[in-house]
């Protein structure tokens, strides 16, 4: 069957497909968590005292643990970001776990630079 919308011919099965697309958007629209902003007040307060703890951790003399301290500090507001921000922790488990594949990768190549240094 063909039908025409605003001298535009449909044809049977491009109309069912674009029944269907409409469908998914409005099931993935539904699927939607709505966050609330005290959660991102908490998120944000959390990142400026990370900071805080940041700049109180390059001004200590902590010798060879101020760069583990750091890269620690740094990885915890980046997991903040990613989680909240960023929505992952209402995404399903399969962009949970492929979240960690640069991640590992990431932390491989600064291990092997460090190993690098500290043996030369």
């Amino acid at each position: 069957m063909v039908r025409t919308y605003f001298k535009i011919t449909v044809t049977e099965k491009s109309w069912a497909e674009a029944c269907l697309r409409k469908k998914i958007m409005e099931q993935k629209h539904e699927e939607r968590t709505h966050v609330p902003t005290r959660v991102f007040v908490i998120v944000w307060i959390a990142l400026v005292c990370l900071t805080g703890l940041t700049i109180k951790a390059a001004q200590m003399k902590m010798g060879e643990w101020s760069m583990v301290a750091n890269i620690v500090i740094a990885s915890t507001k980046a997991s903040l970001v990613l989680w909240f921000f960023m929505h992952l922790k209402y995404e399903k488990r399969v962009f949970k776990l492929l979240i960690f594949v640069p991640l590992i990768t990431v932390s491989i190549i600064i291990g092997l630079t460090f190993f690098d240094i500290w043996y030369r």
